[in-house]
């Protein structure tokens, strides 16, 4: 059947007219359009027959031969590397981590499913010798160990994987503490230890199979690991017949009757969305929510092993054909760079987990921005909101009543979207061909195939599309995934715009690099910090993004961009407390000292709290440029002005006005770039004078002198902003009326 099903997905290559447009065979429905590049992906127990895929491939004559079906005999053994797993435990250690513990040193209890014979539960039931494993089941047996040793009984472990076709029953009775046991699952009834009723929370002392496994998903444990097939886990809103798994109907519980702090996805779908939603929202041991992801999260790194195994061997083909390479040499090459390629992948995974966590921070209060970006989705057809079990309007609006954001789990599905559609515009696009994104692709290779196989990179029939992919997780992994829906309301720019803007504030700012050294902080600081950290990031983009959209032409060369407006940068990069107004000084300092405090490094802890100023960085290199001034005179004479007319202290206000509503935010986004455009317009009248009179110029005493000229309008916007600070709480009204002044002064000719 196997056979028969990939012979006619390829029969399709076998029908092509001398044109070269592709006859379809009757009867085939097809939903995409043409493409030479079709990849088997095995799941379910069929991962060992992808050398028959292959095989029928090569037969065929496919273009992309042996990398047609991942995982083969010359591909990578997902369960020799472990991937999977080591991929849903990224997501466990970041949950762990993110509760201020650590999994690697600390011991945590977990409740399982799976055996030491699986690929998944297996490989990550060994990644932690801190892991108390206290119970877990499979289709065969039933295992509890109330009180474990955690290192013994990892050696144990450690003996079942790399015991062929083990089961729990081979598991050393003599290891198991008290009250513990392994027990079949075809067992009438099992009889109940006091530590047995105690982990599982049952009075009576003799269950049934079914009994015991459904009381032990409810387990007040640490972690609830899936690493085997079946869904156990629903919604209360959802019957068993919704679930489409019969087999295990009568040990599935409900998401907020789980009891554990943390649920990690090895498997695929081990909990329904709908489950998920209901445990992160109402589960856990105190009912308040549980950390949960999702499955798609969670196990990606088998499928992106795959997609690394692939390229990799798509890069290699040229030669391989040509000769100049032979295939002993290039599976040599392909088990040699195993460890890189999961270094790669890992990353992935670690990323997407951090992009999650700093999107959660905001839930709440981008509720309205999100509902926004699902209704645009919808639109464009690229969403359907039912199945995917994202709220409906009247949802989202009882959550924004009770000041409630989206769970882990929504925000995962918005994540992937977020990407899905960014990715469908950008490949579309020219920008991926721009020769100043060859890097992502090199970066996308382990070292050794680019050493190797540098010249072949530009031929990659895939690069654009990796290009795309590399490009898009950069930016909403960092910037988070309504970024691009954001600048797209505020500009009315295309998407690849965007993106385009996004690599300008990135390189140009550094901010990758940042972003890894606030990871490299991990359980060395509070979590809470860095994702505090790294929310920084994303709100100092919100502001970079934009202004490179609006200020510089589309047309702008990317390389050139970059690279003088980087130089203005490191111009004032460690000097800008010689640069900023008094007010902007003391709150830089202040957030130094309260991240010092915290054993942040004074170096990472700096360059954290100029975030807010970077705001002003493109404005002031912009200014050099247009007046034909030196960066460092420029800088002064900005802040000089903006601590005179009260800018700083309008831009304080407004970043101390907290407001869910769309409209809102948007109103104090343009109050923002209207001050900051003000001062620069200012600022650049100061130094246009200064030139005129004296031929010299020095920033902050042209603006002096600017003073002295305008001093009754530097009266009047010092009066009107003293009248607004001594009239109680700040608000957009009065933010908008200042603003107004401040634009009639900026336009005024003097």
């Amino acid at each position: 059947c196997y056979k028969r099903f990939i012979n006619g997905l390829l029969d399709i290559t076998d029908n092509i007219t001398p044109d070269g447009r592709i006859v379809h065979p009757d009867g085939v429905v097809r939903h995409d359009g043409d493409d030479p590049y079709l990849v088997v992906a095995a799941d379910k127990g069929t991962a060992t027959v992808s050398d028959i895929a292959n095989g029928i491939a090569e037969a065929h004559g496919f273009w992309l031969g042996d990398a047609f079906a991942s995982g083969g005999s010359h591909g990578y053994d997902h369960k020799k590397m472990g991937i999977t797993a080591r991929g849903a435990w990224e997501s466990v250690k970041r949950h762990f981590r993110e509760m201020g513990r650590d999994t690697q040193t600390q011991p945590f209890t977990v409740m399982g499913i799976g055996d030491m014979s699986g690929d998944v539960f297996g490989n990550a039931m060994l990644q932690s010798r801190e892991t108390k494993l206290l119970a877990a089941f499979d289709h065969r047996h039933i295992f509890v160990d109330p009180t474990p040793d955690p290192h013994a009984s990892w050696a144990e472990r450690k003996r079942l994987f790399d015991l062929p076709r083990s089961s729990w029953a081979d598991y050393d009775a003599k290891l198991i503490s008290k009250g513990g046991g392994i027990f079949p699952r075809t067992s009438k009834e099992i009889t109940l230890s006091e530590e047995m009723k105690s982990l599982a929370g049952l009075l009576k002392d003799k269950a049934t199979p079914q009994e015991l496994m459904r009381a032990l998903l409810t387990a007040h444990v640490d972690l609830l690991f899936f690493g085997g097939i079946g869904t156990f886990i629903k919604s209360s809103t959802q019957a068993n017949v919704d679930v489409g798994d019969r087999t295990n109907d009568a040990l599935r519980i409900n998401g907020r009757d789980i009891r554990a702090a943390v649920v990690g996805e090895g498997a695929n779908l081990g909990v329904t969305q709908l489950g998920r939603i209901e445990y992160a929202r109402q589960g856990g041991p105190d009912r308040r929510g549980g950390r949960i992801n999702t499955d798609a999260i969670d196990n990606s790194a088998g499928v992106d092993t795959s997609d690394h195994e692939v390229n990799i061997k798509i890069l290699m083909s040229g030669p391989l054909r040509r000769g100049q390479l032979s295939p002993t040499e290039r599976d040599s090459m392909l088990a040699f760079m195993t460890e890189d390629v999961a270094a790669l992948v890992l990353k992935d995974n670690y990323d997407q987990t951090l992009a999650i966590s700093v999107a959660e921070q905001t839930a709440a209060s981008d509720l309205d921005a999100q509902a926004r970006f699902m209704r645009e989705l919808e639109r464009k057809g690229r969403l359907d909101r039912a199945v995917e079990s994202l709220p409906d309007d009247d949802t989202l609006k009882a959550l924004a009543r009770s000041s409630q954001g989206l769970t882990r789990p929504e925000l995962a599905v918005l994540l992937a979207y977020a990407k899905l559609d960014l990715l469908a515009d950008l490949t579309e696009s020219d920008l991926v061909n721009h020769p100043y994104f060859d890097r992502l692709l090199v970066s996308y290779f382990p070292k050794l195939a680019v050493e190797n196989f540098e010249n072949e990179l530009a031929h990659h029939r895939l690069g654009r599309e990796i290009v795309a992919t590399q490009l898009v997780n950069r930016l909403v992994n960092l910037a988070g995934p309504l970024f691009v829906h954001r600048m797209h309301v505020l500009s009315n720019a295309p998407q690849w715009c965007i993106a385009r803007a996004f690599a300008l504030a990135d390189d140009v700012f550094g901010l990758q690099s940042l972003a890894a050294r606030i990871n490299a902080l991990d359980l060395k600081v509070p979590a809470a910090t860095q994702l505090a950290m790294m929310t920084d990031i994303t709100m100092l983009l919100r502001r970079l993004g934009l202004w490179f959209i609006v200020q510089l032409p589309a047309s702008a060369a990317i390389g050139e961009t970059i690279k003088t407006y980087r130089a203005g940068f490191e111009t004032m990069r460690g000097r800008f407390s010689t640069f900023v107004s008094p007010l902007e000084a003391r709150t830089t300092e202040a957030r130094i000292e309260e991240l010092v405090r915290v054993r942040v490094p004074k170096d990472v802890a700096e360059d954290v709290a100029i975030l807010p100023l970077l705001g002003a960085a493109p404005e002031v290199v912009l200014l050099a440029e247009s007046e034909k001034v030196s960066v460092d005179a420029a800088a002064h004479a900005y802040f000089a002005m903006g601590a005179l007319i009260g800018l700083d202290r309008l831009r304080a206000l407004a970043g101390s006005i907290v407001s869910t509503d769309h409209w809102d935010r948007l109103a104090l986004r343009r109050i923002v770039d209207d001050l900051y455009r003000a001062q620069r317009l200012l600022t650049a009248e100061a130094i246009q004078r200064m030139q005129a009179g004296e031929g010299t110029l020095d920033g902050a005493a042209s603006v002096r002198s600017w003073a002295k000229l305008r001093l009754g309008d530097v009266e009047q916007t010092a009066n009107f902003l003293a009248q607004l600070e001594r009239g109680g709480e700040p608000s957009i009204a009065k933010l908008s009326l200042a603003n107004s002044q401040i634009q009639k002064m900026a336009a005024s000719e003097q």
